[in-house]
């Protein structure tokens, strides 16, 4: 048996008591030292139905808690990897600095707020945004070598770094993390989309999987959290920690 970490404090007289931010923080902690050097971590949220959004967004399914344990998640990493149609849907905005992990960001050699790492092969993404134009620490884009030129242009004309990650127009999974790890940014998450959190599975590099179970049904056609083709052999992985409040279960899971 696992033991069961409440969200709240169930030895204490007081049993409702919330978990600060720094005891997240050290629940969720990265290893010391990952076998690759470099450690990618998924962070998803499911309804008990298995959709992985309602409406095209996963807000409706979360929880105050959830955006608690989300925001500790990115307050973590170095870089935080997304595709881009979870940028369109979701309306990704720059990461920012939070003075409740600054000391904790500064002793481990971190910058003040994670990098936003956009995973593209077409390109098609407005630079307008302020995701491109006044992001705390540059985003970067990572793309194949095909990638369209004037698009390319356009993504580094708008402050964003360019980062090549494949030999035709898409990414490969292993590539990129390689690519992201080259550059100092071990500690990666990926908040998906489905997509491309199917694409790190078949690759075989993603480490941990952060999974949020939500206590609703939607029914309907909703994604699931991971998309794509199945692996010939599922996965198994074990679970590292498991936290709940409300009907909530903040699972954590890592590879065998």
């Amino acid at each position: 048996m696992r033991r069961l970490f409440p969200v709240t404090d169930q030895t204490s007289a007081e049993s409702d008591r919330e978990w600060s931010l720094d005891e997240l923080a050290e629940a969720y902690a990265y290893p010391a030292q990952a076998a690759d050097g470099h450690w990618l971590r998924g962070n998803m949220v499911s309804s008990l139905d298995g959709a992985a959004q309602h409406e095209g967004r996963s807000q409706p399914i979360s929880s105050d808690t959830d955006m608690r344990i989300f925001g500790t998640l990115r307050a973590l990493a170095d870089v935080v990897v997304v595709g881009a149609e979870t940028v369109r849907l979701e309306g990704y905005r720059p990461a920012r600095a939070r003075e409740a992990f600054a000391a904790r960001r500064a002793a481990a050699g971190q910058g003040p707020a994670p990098a936003i790492a956009v995973v593209s092969a077409s390109l098609d993404l407005d630079f307008s945004l302020p995701l491109f134009t006044s992001p705390l620490v540059p985003t970067l884009v990572l793309t194949g070598a095909a990638a369209p030129a004037d698009r390319v242009a356009g993504a580094r004309t708008a402050g964003a770094e360019v980062l090549f990650a494949g030999d035709g127009a898409g990414v490969d999974p292993a590539r990129a993390v390689t690519a992201l790890a080259g550059r100092g940014l071990r500690r990666q998450l990926t908040e998906g989309g489905p997509r491309l959190l199917g694409q790190f599975i078949a690759a075989g590099v993603l480490d941990e999987l952060c999974l949020t179970v939500s206590p609703t049904l939607t029914a309907g056609d909703a994604q699931r959290i991971a998309g794509g083709p199945s692996l010939a052999v599922p996965a198994r992985l074990e679970l590292a920690g498991l936290l709940e409040e409300a009907g909530f279960l903040f699972t954590r899971y890592r590879r065998s």
